[in-house]
């Protein structure tokens, strides 16, 4: 079975998700997914936009970079692959998490973290 990208969704860093999501809405035309004081996902058309709480301290869950969210079908080829070239370790792979996916991720050199994921009721 051969590795698929379906989609990729930007996670941008916020200060304040609920100015920002009245700000897309307003002067991008998405709609409002979901979304809490961490974390929102907004929406327009095909186009996924999610917004993570980000300060700019130590605290921060971002610690200054943002996250790519890519959507793959047939993930452990692709795991393997990056296995392979040195990128992520065996323990890198989640799966089934809480959020129904099988998962792994990555830091890039500019600390943008690379999250490849699938639905777990789309791969069983």
């Amino acid at each position: 079975m051969n590795i698929e990208f379906l989609n990729i969704i930007p996670v941008l860093p916020s200060a304040n998700i609920t100015r920002d999501i009245v700000w897309y809405k307003e002067k991008a035309g998405f709609e409002e997914y979901f979304s809490d004081n961490m974390y929102g996902a907004l929406f327009r058309d095909n186009l996924t936009i999610h917004l993570q709480w980000h300060a700019d301290t130590k605290n921060d869950p971002l610690l200054g970079g943002s996250v790519i969210r890519i959507n793959v079908k047939n993930i452990k080829p692709l795991f393997d692959e990056f296995l392979k070239r040195g990128t992520i370790t065996k323990d890198s792979f989640k799966s089934n998490t809480p959020w129904k996916t099988n998962e792994f991720g990555f830091f890039d050199l500019n600390k943008m973290r690379f999250l490849l994921w699938r639905t777990f009721e789309e791969i069983h």
